[in-house]
């Protein structure tokens, strides 16, 4: 088999990788805010309760998450007498969102106390609500520190999607096993893995660096 013959099964994977990626990155993202501007909520109990679920997820093994939703989360809805069972799309999109929601909720809360309190004093001298002050103030300086960080971390999710090879999702990761078990061609199997999660990551990096570029105009009209 020539090593052209591999590509079509590999772009299919690509695909569901791809497919993974985006939509656990963004999910992830608005948990990353939900999460850190909790953080920084004047209530206590957001507070603690969005510090609570950062540490955990943080805390815990990505792989394990995914394990958990996919295959302990159906028992615990069967005890419940409860169908909790989850497809593997479904689990590995959730198991990446709330890891990388709870490393991007720390870029949050950092790039939120950043901006200068004087800034938020005025604010509230203009009578300003909180709701003004974060979505006026505080998050227009704000988003723009945190997109780098985000970049690495988009980036580092994209990798992190090869883990739901072993729920049985047909992503790229998946796809490269099956045909070096049917064709024991390591080399060239794992080359083109590889570059085809380098090229990804190249898009991603790319479409940041845009990002960051576009949101940087923000900074620019306000000073």
């Amino acid at each position: 088999m020539e090593w052209l013959d591999y590509l079509p099964p590999l772009l299919k994977g690509a695909w569901v990788t791809a497919q993974l990626a985006v939509g656990s990155t963004v999910l992830g993202g608005l948990l990353a805010f939900a999460f850190g501007i909790g953080q920084v909520a004047s209530r206590r109990a957001l507070r603690a309760a969005s510090k609570a679920i950062i540490e955990f997820f943080r805390g815990t093994s990505l792989l394990v998450q995914l394990f958990w939703l996919y295959f302990a989360l159906p028992l615990l809805g069967q005890s419940l007498g409860v169908d909790l069972r989850l497809p593997p799309v479904a689990a590995g999109v959730l198991a990446l969102s709330l890891n990388i929601g709870a490393y991007g909720a720390e870029v949050v809360r950092g790039a939120l106390q950043a901006v200068p309190h004087e800034q938020r004093e005025a604010a509230q001298a203009l009578d300003f609500t909180p709701r003004q002050i974060l979505w006026r103030i505080s998050l227009p300086q704000a988003i723009p520190e945190m997109l780098p960080s985000f970049g690495n971390l988009a980036v580092q999710n994209l990798k992190d999607t090869a883990l739901v090879s072993l729920v049985g999702l047909g992503d790229l990761a998946l796809r490269a096993e099956q045909i070096r078990n049917i064709t024991q061609d390591n080399t060239t199997v794992y080359t083109l893995l590889l570059l085809m999660y380098f090229g990804m990551a190249l898009v991603v990096t790319l479409f940041m660096k845009l990002l960051e570029r576009s949101t940087g105009r923000w900074r620019s009209g306000g000073a």
